[in-house]
């Protein structure tokens, strides 16, 4: 990094009465936040964002940042429905003034979206130094999500409207150009927005995409033109509708034709894009996953069917923990993260780290307790080179072997309820094996009454059952998804015991593996979404296909 630059140290001196950076969130996608804003965010005392901000930008701050909260919700408020929106200027500076580090984000970027620059001047007036961190503006990132380019090959003018604000002169100016304009509306005034435009020049035919909840996987575009967008959104059914309020970004000129989008959409065209996927793993197993899914365009739900807990007599599990520190063992077998997760949680307990393993071979079941035992400081000498399960590891285990093997013992700190698949294969081979209970598996408690409603009622569009109990614990907390539900199961013994529990399998993973089992499904999506395109048929999501759901959900 270049030494001069400003962002060469987190953050610049605070003086005594503190700092405020006035920080871009972005449009909705938490993607979108710059690294800067994430350094802010990471070093603020006090955040005070918008609502519609708040859950992207607070999973950024520390623990125990102070969020004071920009509505305040009293009984004349509540009783008009509409909250009191406090002076968020004042606010700000308050909390500057005790000196503390204050981020003030704002949906967008701060001198594009909102009334941030407002704020700044009420900083700079009252002395209390401020910074900005720029984002991706809403009129511009949302268009990007949206597959219009604001430019094409020839480059235009672009101009930048907010429907609520315009004069009839600024109507007028761009009415007159033929360069694209991006106006900020909401559904109930586009159609309005629109008829200005062609008042003031602008052709009928001229093309036009709108685009509610932009960069969000809530995203949905119509495209038209200015004069049929409002027998579109009529025909449709958008409108009329209490949602009318709901802000847009529509792009008026070529480049939102609607051929032209059909191929350039790659936000909306993912393949399981607005999806709701169940993933009933524990917490900390459903997170690669779910990134997955985010990545395909779902909108996970990690429901905990599983409860980790530790053994109820712990002397066997210390005792092997010293055995391998005392060179005991000539291996150890990790077959889940969970088994990791308990020997290194043993360890930090003795005082040990990584450098206890020195002189002992260490095998991984698969790649994701692979990237545990990595993350531990620990390098597996064996992960399996088919398969990733028991029988896969056992396909590669060397056998015993007197004069190469000083040692002829194996730690295996495993679940409760493992099968015995591998004890049985590693005594064939010649080995003997500590089968080591390093923790337990228990039924989580049930999901809060929405979820399980929505599992029960077909809200969900796919659950993805990673074990043979995921599904007779989801069933035994929860109830039986759907039949709308598209079931997706990581393997035979799991797609067995889901047909046992009165479920139609949809989508089976090609091998033992939740990277493999989320591909398959994101296939299963993509080639639904081809056959209904090639029918002439709306996309829809499982889901919608319900008795009783809403055809097309903007929210």
């Amino acid at each position: 990094m270049n030494p001069s630059s400003p962002t060469t140290s987190a953050f610049p001196v605070v003086a005594a009465q503190g700092l405020v950076t006035f920080l871009g969130a972005g449009p909705g996608d938490p993607g979108l936040l710059t690294l800067r804003a994430v350094e802010a965010l990471a070093g603020a005392d006090v955040l005070i964002a918008e609502p519609e901000v708040l859950d992207v930008v607070r999973t950024h701050a520390r623990a125990g940042v102070d969020t004071p909260q920009l509505t305040v919700a009293d009984e004349l408020s509540a009783a008009a429905g509409v909250p009191v929106i406090r002076d968020a200027a004042n606010l700000v500076m308050e909390a500057a003034r005790t000196g503390r580090r204050v981020v003030r984000a704002v949906t967008g970027d701060p001198g594009l979206d909102g009334n941030a620059a407002a704020e700044m001047l009420a900083c700079a007036r009252a002395g209390v130094p401020f910074e900005v961190v720029p984002g991706v503006a809403t009129a511009v990132g949302v268009p990007a999500y949206a597959g219009v380019p604001l430019r094409g090959e020839q480059g235009a003018d672009v101009r930048f409207v907010d429907a609520r604000h315009a004069s009839q002169r600024c109507w007028s100016e761009v009415g007159a150009s033929d360069g694209s304009v991006v106006v900020s509306a909401t559904l109930e005034t586009v159609a309005a927005a629109a008829a200005e435009l062609v008042s003031a020049g602008r052709k009928p035919e001229t093309p036009l995409s709108v685009t509610v909840g932009g960069t969000t996987t809530r995203q949905r575009t119509w495209t038209a033109t200015l004069g049929t967008i409002a027998q579109v959104f009529k025909q449709g059914k958008v409108l009329p509708s209490p949602e009318g309020a709901r802000p847009v970004i529509a792009v008026v000129g070529e480049q939102g034709a609607a051929a032209r989008r059909e191929e350039m959409a790659w936000f909306e065209s993912k393949p399981l894009f607005g999806w709701r996927v169940l993933v009933p793993r524990t917490k900390e197993q459903a997170a690669s996953l779910s990134d997955q899914l985010r990545s395909y365009g779902a909108v996970p739900h990690e429901v905990p069917t599983i409860a980790v807990e530790p053994p109820r007599t712990p002397q066997q599990m210390e005792r092997a923990v010293k055995g391998l520190v005392t060179g005991r063992y000539e291996w150890i077998a990790f077959t889940s993260v969970n088994a990791v997760k308990a020997v290194r949680e043993k360890f930090e307990e003795y005082g040990l780290d990584a450098r206890a393993f020195a002189g002992i071979k260490v095998a991984a079941v698969g790649e994701q307790t692979a990237a545990a035992l990595v993350e531990f400081g620990v390098k597996p000498d064996l992960v399996p080179s088919g398969e990733q399960s028991a029988a896969g590891l056992l396909e590669d285990w060397p056998p015993y072997d007197p004069v190469f093997d000083p040692i002829d013992r194996v730690f295996l700190p495993r679940a409760d309820i493992a099968t015995e698949t591998l004890v049985a294969g590693l005594i064939e081979l010649g080995w003997e094996v500590d089968d080591v209970t390093a923790y337990r598996t228990v039924r989580a408690s049930p999901p809060p009454a929405d979820t399980r409603e929505a599992i029960k009622g077909g809200g969900f569009d796919a659950v993805l059952f990673t074990s043979s109990s995921t599904v007779r614990n989801l069933v035994g907390i929860a109830g039986k998804p759907h039949n709308v539900t598209v079931i997706a199961c990581i393997g035979p013994a799991t797609a067995k015991t889901a047909e046992e529990h009165g479920l139609r399998v949809d989508v089976l993973s090609p091998e033992p593996s939740v990277g493999k089992l989320a591909e398959a499904l994101a296939a299963y999506g993509e080639a639904r979404r081809d056959a209904a395109k090639a029918a002439g048929e709306t996309v829809a999501r499982p889901s919608e296909r319900r008795p009783g759901a809403r055809r097309r959900r903007t929210t």
